[in-house]
């Protein structure tokens, strides 16, 4: 009994017609007549009663055809496992990511996805929240980590609360402490400090000095328009303090001072998002559920 009988078995059960079955299956009439009849030598029975213009299923048809919808349903199911599976063997997973998280969140978690899946290419691209979304759009990205809320409201994409992180101050150790000596800073023990400063676009800017001026005054650059790597390292240099989300700080190392922000603190949320119309490939879907889960 072969699959492929089964299958032509079903499609003449259900169109009743010969002819019409060898159209569904998209073979011709008379191989699918031969395979039907080589069924029915297999089985022992005869599976349709053959009268002019009229096919019906015999008692021994009726028995099989649930069976074999059963069986054709099994054997697809398997295949689009193996074809799964396979996909997880090799392929790529685009990801985009604000730095702070390329920083602070993604090191450890793409080192467990890469030892599960080692064949999977990795592509990272790093940018602000806004030209990630950007990306998403075109279809340039699977998936990406951005900070909410969005820069700009767009129905196309679907996103996912991931955490809430606090942000925290980081000094060099051999300047005075911020804030007086005191155990938590509050954002208005910034006003007249040296602050250095992100470049426009970033979140971590926008974020920091929106607050500043809630508190009633304009923050003051010692210097300004680095990357991650580049504020963290003028800080240790001590040029001034910076605002940064405390995972990148508990990563940073020695050289840095670390103080939190007394409550209500500032704080980001980590979304990851994805487009609303396209489902992501299965190896992005995997990498997906590991972030949640993380």
């Amino acid at each position: 009994m072969q699959l492929q009988q089964l299958q032509y078995f079903v499609a003449v059960a259900e169109t009743r017609h010969f002819t019409r079955a060898a159209e569904v299956v998209h073979v011709a009439q008379p191989s699918l007549s031969q395979q039907i009849k080589a069924l029915e030598r297999e089985l022992g029975a005869d599976l349709f009663l053959r009268a002019r213009g009229n096919i019906t299923l015999t008692d021994a048809g009726e028995a099989l055809l649930p069976l074999a919808r059963r069986i054709l349903a099994d054997a697809d199911t398997a295949r689009h496992e193996v074809l799964e599976l396979a996909q997880l063997r090799r392929g790529r997973v685009r990801l985009g990511a604000t730095p702070s998280l390329c920083t602070g969140l993604l090191p450890d978690v793409l080192r467990a996805f890469h030892d599960r899946y080692p064949g999977i290419q990795l592509l990272i691209e790093e940018s602000g929240s806004h030209d990630l979304v950007r990306e998403l759009a075109r279809g340039a990205l699977d998936l990406a980590l951005v900070v909410l809320p969005l820069p700009t409201a767009s129905p196309a994409l679907t996103t996912v609360e991931l955490l809430r992180e606090d942000l925290v101050v980081v000094s060099s150790p051999e300047a005075p402490r911020p804030g007086g000596g005191r155990r938590a800073v509050r954002i208005t023990d910034l006003e007249g400090e040296r602050l250095v400063m992100f470049r426009h676009g970033y979140d971590l800017r926008e974020l920091t000095v929106a607050a500043c001026r809630s508190a009633g005054f304009e923050p003051d650059f010692a210097v300004e328009g680095g990357e991650m790597d580049a504020v963290l390292g003028f800080v240790r240099a001590g040029l001034g303090l910076a605002v940064v989300p405390r995972m990148v700080a508990a990563r940073s190392g020695r050289g840095l001072r670390v103080t939190p922000l007394a409550r209500p603190g500032l704080y980001r949320t980590i979304a990851l998002a994805h487009r609303s119309d396209v489902a992501p490939p299965r190896a992005a879907r995997e990498l997906q559920r590991m972030l949640l889960e993380r």
